[in-house]
């Protein structure tokens, strides 16, 4: 995620594509809907996830278009460069072309002539063929307050991730392993309310099993974080085989209770008090654009790329509202669970006890994985944001201070608080919501601005969005400030009312 262009790796087809793109965005945050839908109620619910779909999609059209220009220029670039080095290969000259073409902003524009017709290269000049991540886009099109906010919009989104995966292993932990009544993994999903005080094992309070699961956890996987941690191939499809598992288990299951009359939820049709938490947890499960360029760029074909993505969230809205809509029916809605696999823990809802144990930890196995891996890239981004051109960081700050600053604010914050519904509503409705419109609106007006400067007015991107109208840009940038606005005063408002 922290700028630079890495390697495109092995391509695949559009339809591994389009598999691998619903495996990212159908993670965690999932798994914390259904309890959202209940509480905004499921016509509200449908409705905003719907809209947020919809917004999702259009602003990861505006990313695909900001990698096919930042692919223009980069390629531009060395073509400028190849035709200096033959027409005078003795010049002195301290500036070339390449040289402009990296200045922040738009100053380019006053010190490079418009493009004409004839020098500007092929129709495949905009094909995206290198990976560029948004660190390097931003770098490209941003100037530096904005690429300064790109990375601190990137970082918080980061923590907040981190935050949410160090207090769900534990939740779910506590939640299997703690007994009040004496077996604990049949009373989970039973209805039965349990506060942090209450006893785990002897003396042992519940919220003190969290807080020691939660130290192992650190302890466990925490180092990795000083290290750097690569995602295999193989470990990637066993996580991948496991939600699945685990999500059609869920759904399964529900529908067979349904289907059996023991249904016991009534949803409400609408409750405006619960709408900030699922705009959060909306926002958080629609997440991939932070990710594109790794995931479009290996593509082979790339001709209907945003058809191919339309067609993948139409997929993730009929799944997250199956997964929703089963939940909320199935069960009341003060039984379910922040984390919806604890409702499947109860003897009530399955009698096999290696599946109530499976789903119970379904989150500990694919989280525990995850991780290190997001703890290195904030740890990389946190690097990137302080770098200055051709310094190096002592010993001490680059093995130490980074990784140490990466990994103690996530978890103080889930030693704080285990409330993940809080957690994935706050992380997506205020970071979230910057990576998911703003960024991407932003890099979409100043990409069309750029190639416009470098390259002349009558260019066309061959990626351009289907929103290529400005009014989308703007129609975006309105919404998600106003999107900060509601979110905060709905906070200040409730906190107002305690």
């Amino acid at each position: 995620m922290a700028g630079g262009i890495t390697d495109t790796g092995e391509l695949y087809s559009p339809y591994v594509g389009l598999v691998y793109m619903f495996n990212l965005i159908v993670g965690t945050g999932a798994l914390t809907m259904p309890k959202a839908f209940a509480t905004a109620g499921w016509l509200v619910s449908l409705v905003l996830l719907m809209f947020l779909g919809f917004m999702s999609y259009m602003t990861t059209t505006f990313v695909v278009e900001a990698m096919a220009a930042a692919n223009a220029q980069l390629r531009w670039k060395r073509m400028e460069k190849r035709k200096e080095d033959d027409e005078d290969e003795d010049s002195s000259s301290g500036v070339s072309d390449s040289d402009v073409l990296l200045q922040d902003g738009y100053e380019r524009a006053e010190t490079r002539p418009i493009l004409s017709v004839q020098r500007r290269g092929s129709a495949n000049i905009f094909e995206i063929t290198e990976r560029v991540e948004m660190g390097q886009m931003a770098s490209m099109f941003f100037n530096k307050v904005g690429v300064n906010l790109f990375y601190f919009c990137i970082i918080i989104y980061l923590y907040g991730d981190l935050a949410i995966y160090a207090a769900a292993v534990p939740v779910s932990l506590m939640q299997v392993t703690c007994s009040v009544t004496g077996n604990h993994s049949c009373s989970v999903g039973d209805g039965t309310k349990y506060n942090d005080t209450d006893k785990c094992w002897g003396p042992i309070r519940r919220i003190d099993a969290y807080r020691l699961y939660l130290a192992a956890f650190t302890l466990l996987l925490g180092p990795f974080t000083f290290f750097n941690v690569q995602k295999t191939k193989y470990l990637q499809i066993m996580t991948s085989l496991m939600r699945w598992i685990a999500f059609i288990l869920m759904i399964i299951l529900a529908l067979i209770r349904i289907s059996k009359g023991q249904a016991e939820g009534h949803p409400s049709m609408a409750q405006l008090s619960g709408i900030r938490n699922l705009f959060g947890v909306c926002v958080y499960s629609f997440m991939c654009q932070h990710s594109l360029p790794s995931l479009v760029t290996p593509i082979s074909k790339k001709k209907h790329v945003n058809k191919l993505v339309l067609l993948d969230y139409i997929l993730i809205l009929a799944f997250y509202s199956l997964l929703s809509f089963t939940a909320i029916y199935c069960f009341r809605n003060d039984t379910l669970m922040d984390m919806y696999t604890l409702n499947f823990t109860n003897c009530e809802i399955i009698s096999v006890a290696f599946i109530r144990y499976f789903l119970g930890l379904f989150p500990v196995f694919t989280i525990s994985t995850n991780f290190p891996i997001i703890a290195v890239t904030l740890r990389n981004n946190w690097k990137t944001l302080f770098h200055r051109e051709g310094g190096t960081y002592p010993w001490l700050v680059d093995r130490i201070v980074f990784p140490a600053i990466t990994l103690i604010p996530p978890v103080l914050v889930a030693f704080c608080t285990h409330d993940l519904e809080s957690l994935v509503g706050i992380t997506g409705a205020y970071a979230g919501n910057g990576i998911q419109y703003l960024i991407p609106a932003f890099l979409a007006y100043c990409s069309r601005k750029d190639t416009q400067l470098v390259f002349g007015s009558g260019t066309v991107n061959k990626h351009l969005s289907p929103f290529r109208h400005s009014f989308w840009i703007v129609f975006v940038l309105i919404w998600g400030f106003s999107c900060f606005v509601f979110v905060t005063a709905n906070i200040v408002l409730s906190e107002s009312k305690l």
